[in-house]
């Protein structure tokens, strides 16, 4: 198999044979010294006051594999977890962020998924906005980081906070069984569009389990080539298609689905504005797409958002959003 940039959702893909690099905002920092960050976060927070500033400066221009050395380095210099040291010092949004930061991308979206079921009510947008924009591998590592931080199994955890098509649809994501693969066939494209026309608008209701097998296993290339089937011989956009049939939870999932195959960094440029869209502003989105995306392709997202909107991202948040928690979001898209 060729090997490629990286695709949609972090792994290999070539389109159209023209490059397709997914850049970061953040990268492997060249003169990180895990002591010298310590002493820095130790100083930072000692006293009265706290340096917001210096903390900034550290966690936000570190990979994620260095922060976790830098926790490791800071327990054993001083004796205490620093998540602590830094949430007894901090509150709000900045907390927040800070809190999410020291965590690896996969245990931030363990917490994100737990916190979405716990209690009364599930919040299925953030199940939506995880399960259908992560990698085959990115699910196994979140599985795993579920288990190890709530020792609940994710799964059983969905299923009982979940019915109906929309319970299937994100059980099979949680399967990791994607073909993440660059192959098109042709001639399955084809007959994967006639099977969703005659799960859809061929047919009184929907066959929802058609539109599963479909969107939850193959690989983004081929779907490209299937919705391009679709459009061809029936004359109608997929998402047009899944807007007229299918409706709440499931049609938002099967739509970021489609969303992610078609232009994954639109998908989340989309959300980002949404977020920040009329009055109030959606901060755990700004966080949780900022945060796990800074090491993937944040850099291209910035660049969607400003071909989809005409305006930088780091403007729309800076008038979006104040005080350190607006100095930190900011300094994770540079």
């Amino acid at each position: 198999m060729q090997k490629g940039p990286r695709g949609p959702l972090g792994w290999n893909q070539k389109k159209n044979n023209q490059s397709a690099t997914l850049k970061p905002t953040i990268r492997h920092h060249n003169d990180f010294n895990a002591e010298r960050d310590a002493k820095k976060l130790q100083k930072a927070c000692k006293g009265l006051g706290t340096d917001e500033k210096a903390i900034i400066e550290v966690l936000a221009n570190r990979s994620s594999d260095q922060r976790q050395e830098l926790k490791l380095k800071y327990k054993s210099m001083y004796g205490k977890d620093l998540e602590g040291v830094l949430k007894s010092e901090l509150s709000g949004n900045f907390e927040k962020t800070v809190l999410a930061l020291l965590d690896r991308p996969c245990e931030f979206d363990a917490r994100e998924l737990r916190k979405a079921m716990k209690g009364a009510g599930t919040k299925e947008s953030v199940l939506v906005q995880v399960l259908c924009t992560r990698s085959n591998q990115q699910i196994r590592n979140i599985k795993e980081s579920y288990k190890r931080l709530f020792d609940r199994d994710l799964e059983a955890d969905v299923k009982s906070d979940t019915s109906g098509y929309f319970q299937k649809i994100l059980v099979s994501l949680l399967q990791a069984n994607r073909d993440e693969g660059l192959a098109i066939d042709e001639k399955l494209a084809g007959d994967d569009a006639q099977r969703l026309y005659g799960a859809g608008q061929a047919r009184w209701g929907t066959d929802e389990s058609e539109f599963n097998v479909i969107l939850a296993t193959r690989n983004y290339m081929q779907l490209r080539a299937t919705f391009k089937a679709y459009e061809i011989l029936h004359g109608k956009n997929i998402e047009d298609v899944i807007k007229s049939e299918t409706s709440g939870n499931l049609k938002s999932a099967y739509l970021t689905i489609v969303q992610c195959t078609k232009d994954c960094q639109a998908y989340f440029a989309k959300k980002l504005y949404k977020a920040m869209k009329g009055a109030g502003t959606d901060e755990a989105t700004l966080i949780r797409i900022l945060v796990t995306r800074a090491e993937i392709d944040l850099e291209t997202i910035k660049q969607k958002y400003v071909e989809l909107y005409k305006k930088s991202l780091a403007d729309a948040i800076k008038s979006d959003t104040s005080g350190d928690f607006g100095r930190i979001l900011i300094a994770l898209l540079h």
